[in-house]
């Protein structure tokens, strides 16, 4: 009851505080403007870009988030300050808040920045992004003094963001995977140079293809001094055979000769004279006798062999030693010409085998440059392969946003909302509490006790008598 008194006294202090206070609220409220809220839906989908696809490798490739992390990152893309300083550079600051675009001209660069962080901030206040759990729909509103400002900034923040999203999502991918493929070309020209200059260096012209002919041509030669070796052998045996057979045979024959008839001719004659003597004489007569003598004598003669003589003869060369000697001949020439053959196939099959010597040790380093030349033209290939898939993924996708759908695009307001009521019941309210507040001061600063009562408590003492308050 005491503080019931104690404001009654105020009462006129009261009144005076919350008139006072009661009509700046109220002049504010009567001052304010119809503010229009434009809306606008989207359809979250998804889409290639959050698929993954690695860059080398296959290894995971076609993961994909679910569809609340999907809609976290289109609504955190959404609310960047990027895509709503974009919607004001593309509308201009003098369009959507025409007292800061005036300012702005005449700031300098400093006051330009300020300002222009002011109208992405006032942008931010204004624009609410709502969004259902368990749903693919993003709800959009924006409040603006202007319906036609309202629905224009709504549609400029939404293609602000259907661009910059591409950009946040598929990145600078193809650029880094051609910048990478350039390093790898690069790399894969030193290592051409490298191989090309190891193999000129050592005098190949193609390693792999010199080296089987090489193994080729080693076979061939061995194959052909066993061969050598084979035909040497027997024609050597051939020789000494040969040889010694043309030693043995006469180097002359006779061809043919004529006998000497004259012993027979002399023994034919002697018996046609005893014919004649017998004519005249008896058998036993002393010329019959001496002729039978000859006769007997020359038979003897004759029999015994001594009368056969030779006329004729004709002696010439042995065709069968000749016929040895021309092959004795035709197998030294063979015997030579084959040594001859065996030394230059030996010759030759000691080059190519320090050819091939050579090759096998040069073979490590080779393998190490073939290796590392096939290794990178294997990555540029790839990684030409994956920059034109990227830029054409990434075409398609500037091309169109098949996972992301306006629903409803912004249309300018009719029906403004204004907030002249709250405003007033809150300038009331507050009117009334600024005059309570102001009472109690006044009351807790007071001296003294205002009533009998707060005295006796205060001094605690009996208050005997009260003096009623006169006015001076």
């Amino acid at each position: 009851m005491d503080v019931v008194d104690l404001l009654w006294r105020e009462r006129f202090v009261m009144l005076g505080v919350f008139l006072v206070v009661f009509a700046l609220g109220a002049a504010a409220a009567l001052s304010m403007k119809k503010s229009y809220e434009a809306y606008s839906s989207l359809l979250v989908q998804l889409g290639e870009e959050y698929v993954y696809n690695p860059r080398v490798g296959d290894a995971g490739r076609g993961a994909a988030p679910s569809a609340g992390q999907i809609m976290q990152s289109e609504l955190e893309i959404l609310g960047s300050s990027t895509v709503k300083e974009r919607a004001l550079q593309r509308l201009g600051l003098s369009r959507v808040y025409p007292k800061l675009g005036k300012a702005f001209d005449k700031a300098d660069r400093g006051g330009q920045r300020a300002i222009w962080g002011q109208a992405v901030k006032s942008i931010e206040s204004s624009l609410k992004i709502e969004s259902a759990p368990e749903t693919s729909v993003v709800r959009l509103a924006f409040t603006h003094q202007d319906p036609l400002v309202a629905a224009d900034v709504l549609n400029a923040v939404v293609e602000a963001y259907l661009d910059y999203r591409k950009e946040v999502l598929l990145g600078g991918d193809a650029k880094a995977l051609d910048d990478q493929r350039r390093a790898f070309e690069a790399r894969l020209a030193e290592a051409e140079d490298a191989y090309r200059g190891f193999l000129a260096q050592n005098g190949v012209s193609d390693f792999e293809t010199e080296k089987a002919s090489l193994a080729q041509v080693y076979g061939a030669l061995l194959t052909e001094r066993y061969s050598i070796q084979a035909q040497l052998s027997e024609a050597q045996g051939r020789l000494g055979v040969t040889r010694r057979q043309a030693a043995a045979a006469p180097p002359e024959i006779g061809l043919f000769q004529d006998a000497d008839p004259t012993a027979s001719t002399k023994l034919t004659q002697l018996k046609v004279e005893r014919q004649d003597l017998l004519s005249r004489y008896r058998p036993d007569s002393q010329p019959v006798r001496e002729i039978d003598q000859k006769i007997a004598a020359l038979d003897a003669l004759i029999a015994g062999g001594g009368g056969a003589g030779v006329a004729a003869r004709r002696v010439g060369v042995n065709p069968i030693y000749q016929s040895l000697q021309t092959e004795k001949n035709t197998l030294e020439a063979q015997t030579a010409s084959l040594r001859q053959r065996q030394a230059a196939v030996m010759a030759d099959l000691a080059q190519v085998s320090e050819r091939r010597q050579r090759l096998l040790a040069l073979e490590p380093r080779f393998q190490d440059l073939q290796r590392q030349r096939d290794v990178l033209a294997d990555n540029v290939k790839n990684l030409t392969a994956r920059t034109e898939e990227r830029q054409a993924q990434r075409a398609i996708a500037l091309a169109g946003d098949d996972n992301i759908r306006v629903v409803q695009r912004a249309f300018a307001p009719t029906k403004g909302a204004s907030l002249k009521l709250p405003v007033l019941a809150v300038s009331f309210l507050f009117a009334g509490f600024t005059a309570l507040c102001a009472a109690l001061l006044r009351i807790l600063l007071r001296r003294g006790w205002v009533t009998p009562d707060a005295a006796a408590r205060g001094l605690d003492l009996p208050v005997l008598a009260a003096a009623p308050l006169k006015k001076a």
